[in-house]
């Protein structure tokens, strides 16, 4: 059996494989493999974290891995799990979007080139912006029945909404789409395509092409289609059926510009016990002795959290570097101790973003009525009457910025840390912030 395949089946990655003979065409010499990706933001987002994985862990068994930027395709969206069409985006945009996606890979392959199997970032726009209409409609759309296109789940579901439907322009996506194949293939010797259970279909009529066009054999009645293959990971979900990928605040992104590495932290930190081992087999490069060693510790010491610290540390590490994964702890410590006055601007409003901070003016502290630490606390959520604001204060439950406070008084400038940021708390977990601007 294949090292690299056996691994993926334990950690539960391998889905779909289009041939049996895979392993053995893994096990014979360096191989190449690609993963496609559109880049219709400035970033991407954790559900694109399998496949980045994918390629390293692919990378780290000896073998090529080849990121594609789809700065062609991008232009024109994927239809493949979408009720509606997607805008187009500019050349200038996607160009933009492109140079923004890549410190991502670089931080978890290696693309140095003295080694044979160094990691390498291309994009498709660089051979689709020169393909003339007439000669992509006579040499490759020829090999393509509108029959088994229409049959596409991503194409059918679309055209039964009466309403919406799908415009020729993202029709023809897999036209493209197993066209990068065949010139990947010709150009850099890449045989394996690798992405989610959603593409199955595009990598199959990428791989059908590359059989009709490139022969291999000796003489022209003994050539055969060139072998190539395809690989597919499952659908990431959350054991209790729910979405993945999101937090109340929204996406969480792979760039600290979208999401801030505090809050990426958190979104590992607070995963379920249901769902930690999974994620520590999908989202980390660690040996399966300590996923097994942590999921023990998760079913015996639940409290101790142990798998989700390790978690949080190792993909936030990966994605951020040591220092941001060191001061997103400190800054859990802080909420946790009630000490966050030594936090700096970024981590303070990286905080009030995750807590949901509201918006007041800082002219109201001057004014002649400013704002009593009551009616804030009834305004964040953590008190319902005045009846409550006496109790929590009266019984020492209220603080800010860490700091008890002892009277229902009016809010002061002192008050406001650095970014006009205030935090306030109620009893031990009980959190809101207030952006003073």
């Amino acid at each position: 059996m294949n090292a690299f395949l056996d691994d993926l089946r334990w950690r539960g990655l391998l889905h779909q494989s289009t041939s049996e003979e895979l392993g053995a065409h893994l096990d014979g010499e360096c191989r190449s493999a690609y993963v496609g990706y559109d880049p219709t933001a400035d970033s991407l987002t954790i559900g694109n974290l399998v496949s980045i994985i994918l390629l390293g862990r692919f990378q780290r068994a000896g073998h090529r891995p080849v990121a594609l930027m789809g700065g062609g395709t991008g232009m024109i969206g994927d239809p493949s799990g979408k009720s509606a069409e997607r805008p187009l985006l500019t050349p200038d945009q996607v160009e933009a979007n492109v140079a923004s996606i890549r410190p991502i890979f670089e931080r978890i392959l290696d693309f140095s080139g003295d080694q044979r199997n160094g990691a390498e970032m291309v994009d498709n726009i660089d051979w689709l912006g020169s393909i003339g209409y007439i000669d992509l409609l006579r040499d490759i759309g020829k090999h393509f029945s509108v029959n088994v296109m229409m049959q596409k789940d991503s194409v059918s579901a679309r055209l039964n909404e009466r309403e919406q439907g799908i415009s020729y322009t993202e029709f023809s996506y897999q036209v493209l789409q197993a066209y990068d194949f065949l010139h990947l293939h010709r150009t850099r010797g890449v045989t394996i395509q690798m992405g989610g259970s959603d593409q199955y279909g595009n990598i199959v009529a990428g791989i059908d092409l590359v059989r009709r066009l490139e022969r291999v054999g000796d003489g022209a009645e003994g050539t055969v289609g060139a072998e190539t293959f395809g690989l597919t990971t499952p659908l990431v979900t959350k054991a209790d059926g729910g979405k993945f990928g999101k937090s109340e605040t929204g996406a969480i992104w792979l760039t600290a510009a979208r999401t801030s590495p505090y809050r990426f932290h958190q979104f590992w930190l607070n995963a379920a016990d249901a769902d930690v081992v999974n994620y520590l087999r999908w989202f980390t490069f660690l040996e399966r002795e300590e996923v097994e060693a942590l999921g023990l510790a998760t079913e015996e010491r639940p409290q101790e959290r142990a798998a989700q610290k390790r978690l949080a540390d190792e993909v936030t590490r990966m994605l951020h570097g040591e220092s941001e994964m060191q001061a997103a702890n400190a800054a859990a410590g802080a909420l946790f101790t009630g000490k966050v006055r030594g936090l700096d601007q970024a981590t303070l409003g990286a905080i009030a973003d995750d807590l949901g901070a509201i918006s007041r003016s800082l002219a109201e502290l001057a004014g002649p009525e400013p704002p009593m630490v009551g009616g804030l606390l009834k305004e964040l959520g953590l008190a319902s009457s005045n009846r409550e604001v006496r109790e929590f204060i009266g019984g020492g439950a209220v603080r800010i910025n860490g700091e008890p406070v002892t009277e229902d008084r009016p809010i002061e400038t002192s008050d406001v840390l650095d970014g006009g940021i205030m935090l306030v708390r109620r009893g031990r977990k009980n959190w809101a912030a207030i952006r003073w601007s």
